[in-house]
């Protein structure tokens, strides 16, 4: 595991130790649950716009838009 010196306004760095320990936690493992969410993020927004454009090759809308009688006989 690699160290790091994160510089943060002294007060927030308080408050946020104070929340981990209430959440029965440390500051550390916050970071490093959101940096690993933070890295996610990018991965998953991949993912999603994988499927999103497989799907729309899968799925054919024609005849649009559809008047509300129209929706309704579906």
């Amino acid at each position: 595991m690699k160290f790091i010196t994160p510089r943060a306004d002294a007060r927030l760095i308080e408050e946020a130790r104070e929340r981990a320990r209430q959440e029965h936690t440390t500051l550390n493992e916050q970071f490093r649950r959101w940096l690993a969410d933070y890295v996610g993020r990018r991965e998953r927004a991949e993912q999603a716009m994988r499927t999103i454009r497989d799907l729309q090759t899968r799925i054919r809308l024609t005849d649009l838009p559809l008047t509300r009688d129209e929706l309704n006989e579906r």
